[in-house]
């Protein structure tokens, strides 16, 4: 069996690279044939017609390509993600797309239940399709960090790309408050520029700010075991999410989280269990002054984070269930 993996700009470091590059890992262990194709804006793609089965990540991008190779005829499924649920199904020049999309998939991939109940609500006729596997998730290896933590001080990792729902800026102001009574406080911001202009805005906030916030860009997804080794709390300060890469790496490798109390963050983290969700700026300064100051806390998350990730998000098991899809789709087409 051969897979063509299909998701936006996998060159850079983004959730659905790390997802899309983690399953070809596991599924090439399971003696599945892989290959990826990263999609960017502009340009053009030769049908993948050496395919078994299509994988698309991001149903309107997914979409856009498929109908610019041609529609071969070949079975695909999708998987949906957060921008997926939170945005592109709600904005109308994106919906009809993605409605084609998902009507012509032989599967539709989510991470969890609550984003099936969000895409059922709008589409009842797809129930029949859907296919819950949560995102796997393994300790990183070892590498040069590159950044070195300061003696006495508390690090805060906020893993995003730098694009407006990921509320970046809001990181900067609400720790700023904490940064005054406890100075020992370090914000690392790690991630790709997505949208220029919010990229100003986040450059800007940084330079304000600098002596306690670093910008470190694109970080290879090879050396952020580092980071996260050096990290006491991992931020995130999403609108929405869909399941957050970056989050389950933080509880992988034993760094409490801190996250705004949205559908797709509820999903993973279990308040006050594996972190804390914060509703707004009263309750995040609360859970972040705790944080910097209760070493027996943060041991405490990173203790049951790890428990909870080893039980439910098993990269092996992941790619189990992902070739099962795989394998009902073969037996319909056929």
């Amino acid at each position: 069996m051969k897979v063509v993996l299909v998701t936006p700009e996998y060159h850079q470091t983004r959730g659905n690279t790390v997802t899309v590059r983690r399953m070809s890992k596991y599924l090439q262990k399971s003696r599945i044939e892989t290959t990826i194709v990263s999609l960017t804006d502009g340009q053009s793609y030769d049908p993948p017609l050496a395919a078994t089965i299509v994988h698309g990540f991001n149903a309107y991008r997914f979409g856009t390509y498929w109908y610019q190779v041609g529609r071969p005829s070949l079975p695909y499924a999708v998987t949906i993600t957060g921008t997926d649920l939170n945005h592109d199904l709600f904005d109308d020049e994106k919906r009809q797309c993605m409605i084609q999309t998902l009507d012509g998939a032989e599967a539709i991939h989510l991470f969890n239940h609550r984003g099936q109940e969000t895409l059922l609500r709008q589409f009842p006729r797809l129930a029949g399709k859907t296919v819950v596997i949560p995102q796997g998730v393994s300790v990183l290896p070892r590498s040069v960090p590159p950044i070195a933590k300061e003696a006495g001080t508390c690090v805060f990792l906020l893993p995003a790309g730098i694009r407006k729902v990921k509320n970046v800026p809001a990181a900067i102001s609400m720790l700023d408050s904490v940064h005054r009574k406890h100075a020992g406080i370090r914000l690392w911001i790690v991630g790709p520029v997505i949208e220029e202009e919010e990229g100003k805005r986040v450059r800007e906030l940084i330079r304000q700010n600098s002596s306690w916030v670093t910008y470190l860009g694109e970080v290879s997804f090879d050396r952020m075991g580092g980071l996260y080794r050096q990290a006491d709390v991992v931020l995130n300060t999403s609108y929405s999410e869909g399941q957050s890469s970056a989050i389950l790496e933080a509880l992988a490798h034993g760094v409490p989280v801190l996250a705004a109390d949205n559908e797709g963050n509820r999903d993973v983290i279990k308040h006050g269990q594996t972190g804390w969700l914060y509703q707004n700026r009263e309750t995040f300064l609360r859970y972040a002054g705790r944080l910097v100051t209760d070493a027996l806390l943060r041991e405490r998350f990173s203790r049951q984070g790890q428990q909870y990730v080893t039980r439910h998000h098993c990269p092996e098991t992941e790619a189990e269930k992902l070739l099962h899809m795989y394998t009902s789709i073969m037996r319909k087409w056929q």
